[in-house]
């Protein structure tokens, strides 16, 4: 073989080696035209420009070959990259104590459509993945998009490599339900193409906001978050979450944080999951959750409507104060540099900001060297974005064998 044919070849492979970490630039906003992607990837122009013309040939991004020039800059402006809206979608679903959500989730994390499910989930897991999937497999015929893959997002831990989950303590569901298996079954019944995966609910929300959100650019996220019913906390390192030897890193909500507390599901007693959560708010307020609408969004229109009652806002002090005593646990013990507060947590932030920070300082080593940052998370059903980031996963690796 001549030099030329050799060099061609090695161009074509190390363009295809490319593929996957081009489409995860692309896909994470970190790479909006050709020449950041050639600079992010380290090879040549003609190189970036080969990567990028073969994802557009997949239908996974757009490439704008003739921007308009920013006002007052000089040269010729870089082709524009952008995901491909109208292309492959993945089905997320997301199953909590008050319902299920169905969702197609398109790359950059944008969710293209959603359904809501149920409000009372039976304790059968294999009915209820059974009616998400139906409700996916609903907007999927709708939509007419091609489908890369499904992901599912439990509230509770999730042990790999089984996928199994492990204490679904706020559902009526039995502790070790393999819900990985039945909701690969369903999907693969519904005729839904590609790979089924499951997660931690919180877990994926993490992933999401790292990726799309509140954490990027951070090295070590911590998000800490509660939904429906409990609290639940997840690390996300250079990129990668922090799952531990099985799958059950960082049960957040299990740090004791009031002794004389109330009783928790794991048997201890004033942990984050019971002293913290929208039940514990409304308690601590004096109300009663009523059957209108969920524990989460109750406490979040108590929040905002009727903060100035004497006894809500004493209650969201000694929610912030138990929420700040834990946080203040968790940064001596992980050193993150960023920490991320979701669902009624990311309300008791922005109530009193000040306080929550003052507390996490005062109880922490590394919060009195200088402070971590403190944010609430930006996505909208983030647990279900980041449920189609594990079924994207596949794709972002290598996109030609998972489209093949």
């Amino acid at each position: 073989m001549n030099g030329k044919a050799t060099t061609t070849r090695t161009r074509l492979e190390r363009g295809r080696s490319a593929l996957g970490p081009a489409l995860e630039l692309v896909h994470t906003g970190r790479a909006p035209t050709r020449a950041v992607l050639t600079a992010e990837l380290g090879v040549t122009r003609a190189t970036a420009g080969a990567v990028a013309a073969e994802l557009e040939a997949l239908g996974l991004i757009r490439v704008d070959s003739r921007p308009g020039a920013a006002a007052g800059s000089q040269g010729r402006p870089s082709h524009r990259l952008s995901v491909d809206d109208t292309g492959p979608v993945v089905l997320a679903a997301q199953v909590h104590a008050d319902g299920f959500r169905a969702a197609l989730v398109g790359l950059g994390g944008r969710i293209v459509a959603t359904a809501p499910g149920c409000v009372t989930v039976q304790a059968d897991p294999a009915q209820v993945l059974g009616e998400v999937v139906d409700a996916g497999a609903e907007l999927l015929r709708r939509s007419g998009r091609r489908c890369a893959g499904a992901g599912l997002a439990v509230p509770s831990a999730v042990a790999e490599p089984e996928g199994t989950a492990l204490n679904p303590l706020h559902l009526a569901w039995p502790a070790g339900a393999p819900v990985r298996d039945i909701f690969a079954e369903r999907v693969s019944a519904a005729g839904i193409t590609g790979p089924a995966f499951a997660g931690n609910d919180v877990n994926l929300a993490a992933l999401a906001e790292h990726r799309h959100g509140a954490g990027r650019g951070a090295q070590h996220l911590l998000c800490v978050a509660t939904g429906h019913r409990g609290v639940g906390g997840a690390l996300v390192l250079d990129g990668r979450l922090h799952s531990g030897s099985s799958g059950l890193a960082l049960e957040v909500g299990h740090l004791t944080v009031n002794p004389e507390g109330r009783p928790c599901h794991c048997g201890s007693r004033g942990c984050l999951d019971v002293e913290t959560d929208p039940l514990a708010f409304l308690t601590a307020a004096g109300r009663a959750p009523g059957p209108e609408v969920s524990l989460l969004q109750r406490a979040r229109d108590l929040l905002r409507e009727e903060y100035d009652d004497p006894a809500v806002r004493g209650a969201t002090e000694e929610l912030v104060d138990r929420l700040g005593l834990g946080l203040a646990g968790l940064v001596n013990i992980l050193n993150p540099d960023r920490i991320i507060l979701g669902g009624l947590h990311r309300e008791l932030l922005e109530a009193d900001p000040d306080r929550l920070r003052a507390v996490v300082a005062d109880r922490s080593l590394w919060g009195r060297s200088g402070g971590v940052p403190i944010l609430a998370c930006t996505l909208d059903h983030n647990s279900l974005v980041g449920a189609a980031e594990l079924a994207w996963q596949p794709v972002l690796d290598d996109p030609l064998a998972a489209l093949a």
